[in-house]
């Protein structure tokens, strides 16, 4: 527990930027969370993948979604389809192929489709999967039909989320009262900006929970702080205690019993202790931390839970 929730903390303070929800009739826009599967098609080599994955990154960079592995739901994946197939003579003997690529946006939970194009590739090399690679590579990810294809995801990703959202939220605050704060900011975490209006409600309901999170592991973590200052009065009791203390916010509600202990320790060993509590400057700080917070644990909780592979066999055999 201790490892991490000092993780935790160590990402809150790492990423401090200030997040502006947008107006309800904002352009869609935003980064978006999607994941990048190179699908285990028949035919095509297992050393193709890397550079699928690589020309899907590049997409989506592009155009405006974000890469996010943990987020299982939505998918971009691509199948290869040769057209022709034809040996030059050599020396050396090379392969000519052309390529159908279909890129894909999915919904691989639901297992529907919400955007697709098909674009044609042609390369030349000395091996078929060399061939595969160079053609990959030769796509155009600044297209006019790229451009659209993920302009059309994005749209129907958002539409889902803003559908969605009062059953996410109400599935955030069930877990809360569990006790699974980190599964419920996963949860709201994945409701992207673009979403304006929703998403200003998302922000509120996220702060709340985050409250209560933030007071329920001080009540743990003072307790355990009192725990260890009570099995050893001294500097070895003392750095145990701080471990505690150290993931203690200054907005939680036991804050102010947590400094009644901090002082009481750092009164009886004096400079053998080098330990602060954790301080914001000013309200703008204590605004901006709860925001990052509250997403980082979603997003770590995310990470610890992704599966390995993406499983899009129903889509792409």
């Amino acid at each position: 527990m201790k490892t991490k929730l000092a993780l935790i903390i160590g990402m809150v303070l790492m990423f401090n930027t200030l997040i502006q929800a947008q107006n309800a009739d904002a352009p869609v826009s935003g980064n978006i969370p999607i994941a990048v599967v190179a699908a285990a098609q028949q035919g095509v080599p297992e050393g193709v993948n890397t550079y699928i994955e690589n020309k899907l990154q590049q997409i989506i960079s592009q155009n405006g979604l974000g890469s996010a592995d943990y987020y299982g739901r939505f998918v971009i994946t691509a199948s290869f389809v040769p057209v022709t197939i034809d040996i030059v003579p050599g020396p050396p003997k090379q392969f000519a192929e052309t390529l159908d690529v279909t890129l894909y946006i999915v919904d691989n939970i639901d297992q529907k489709i919400f955007s697709t194009v098909t674009v044609s590739a042609k390369a030349v090399d000395a091996s078929e999967e060399k061939v595969l690679n160079r053609a990959v590579r030769s796509i155009n990810v600044k297209s006019p039909q790229i451009t659209a294809f993920v302009n059309e995801g994005r749209d129907k990703i958002v539409a889902y989320y803003v559908a969605q959202a009062d059953r996410i939220i109400q599935k955030a605050r069930t877990l809360a009262k569990q006790r699974q704060y980190e599964a419920a900011f996963y949860e709201l975490s994945a409701i992207p900006e673009a979403c304006g209006a929703v998403y200003d409600r998302t922000l509120a309901v996220a702060e709340e929970i985050y409250q209560e999170y933030v007071d329920y592991m001080c009540q743990v973590n003072l307790a355990q702080a009192r725990s260890a200052w009570m099995a050893e009065q001294n500097s070895y009791g003392a750095y145990a205690a701080g471990e505690y203390l150290s993931q203690i916010y200054p907005d939680a509600q036991c804050y102010g019993e947590a400094n009644k202990l901090y002082n009481e320790i750092k009164s009886k060993v004096l400079d053998d202790w080098k330990f602060e509590m954790q301080k914001y400057n000013d309200q703008v700080s204590l605004e901006r931390s709860r925001i990052d917070a509250w997403k980082q644990v979603g997003v770590a909780y995310g990470k610890n839970q992704k599966a390995q592979t993406h499983n899009v066999t129903w889509l792409v055999r």
